[in-house]
C-alpha cells in the first residue's frame, strides 16, 4: 500500500529527547565514468549524442516552484509537497516524497528512450521504486472525501499538475530536449547514501522499434543524518 511506503521525516518515539534528522541529497564525490558533477547539484550521465541530467529537489525548491499550490497549510495543492503546513514541534516540517528533475538530451541518435517506471533508489538491501500517475492518483484519492466539494476539486488541481510535469515514457526525437519530475517513497531517516539507477536506457531501436541497444545509467548521492535535540543541537552521524 502506498500509504505505508511513504515515511515521516523527525519521528521518534513519544518521550524521547530528540527527532531524527537527515538533510537535503547532493551528489557524492565519487561517480562512476561518464557522470559529471556540476555546481547546481545536477549530475549529468553522457553517452554518445545523449545526455541525461539529474537533480534532488528539496521541498524548499518545489514550493518556490509551485508557489500559488503551496500557501495554503494543509489544504496546499501542490503534489510533490505538504506546502507550508506546519507540523508539531520537533517536526515542523515533514517531507512527503522524494523528487528529482530529470533533463533528456538527445543530440545524434535518431530517438532514445527512458522509462521512469525502469528508475529505484537503492539503499544498502532496500530499494524504492519510482512512483507512477496511478500510484499518485491512488495516494492522492484517499483526500478526496466523497469525490465532491472543494476536497475534490483539490485532488482534481493536484492530478491536472502531475500529468504535466511528470516525466513521461515516451521517445525522445534527434533535437529534442524532454524533461520531468520523478517520484520515489521517502527515505527512511537512517538512509544516507543511495544510487539512483535507471535501467535499459534505450539508445537504438530495429526497423520493429524494439530496443537493440541499451545502457544501464548510475548516480551516487549522499546526505547527512543524525539527531537533533529539543535544545536545538545537531547530533550526525560518521559516514561510512
Amino acid at each position: 500500500m502506498l500509504l505505508g511506503m511513504v515515511g515521516l521525516w523527525g519521528f521518534t518515539l513519544p518521550g524521547c529527547g530528540y527527532y531524527h534528522y537527515a538533510g537535503p541529497l547532493q551528489p557524492a564525490t565519487g561517480q562512476l565514468d561518464r557522470v559529471a558533477v556540476v555546481d547546481d547539484n545536477t549530475v549529468t550521465f553522457t553517452q554518445g549524442q545523449m545526455q541525461v541530467e539529474l537533480r534532488p529537489l528539496t521541498d524548499a525548491e518545489l514550493n518556490r516552484q509551485f508557489a500559488a499550490h503551496s500557501s495554503d497549510g494543509p489544504v496546499s495543492t501542490n503534489p510533490y509537497t505538504f506546502g507550508d503546513t506546519r507540523f508539531w514541534e520537533g517536526e515542523k516540517e515533514r517531507q512527503r516524497f522524494t523528487t528529482f528533475r530529470i533533463r533528456v538530451t538527445n543530440d545524434g541518435y535518431p530517438k532514445v528512450k527512458i522509462d521512469p517506471s525502469r528508475m529505484v533508489l537503492k539503499a544498502g538491501g532496500a530499494e524504492y521504486w519510482s512512483l507512477n500517475l496511478q500510484q499518485l492518483d491512488t495516494y492522492y484519492r484517499a483526500y478526496a472525501i466523497g469525490f465532491r466539494g472543494n476536497e475534490y476539486a483539490r485532488y482534481q488541481e493536484r492530478l491536472d499538475i502531475l500529468r504535466r510535469t511528470l516525466f513521461k515514457n515516451e521517445e525522445i526525437f534527434n533535437g529534442q530536449q524532454v524533461e520531468g519530475y520523478v517520484v520515489f517513497p521517502t527515505l527512511h531517516h537512517s538512509v544516507s547514501d543511495i544510487d539512483l539507477v535507471i535501467h535499459d536506457a534505450v539508445l537504438r531501436f530495429d526497423y520493429r522499434n524494439e530496443p537493440v541497444e541499451t545502457v544501464q545509467i548510475q548516480y551516487h548521492f549522499q546526505r547527512e543524518v543524525g539527531r537533533i535535540y529539543r535544545d536545538g543541537r545537531l547530533d550526525l552521524e560518521q559516514a561510512g
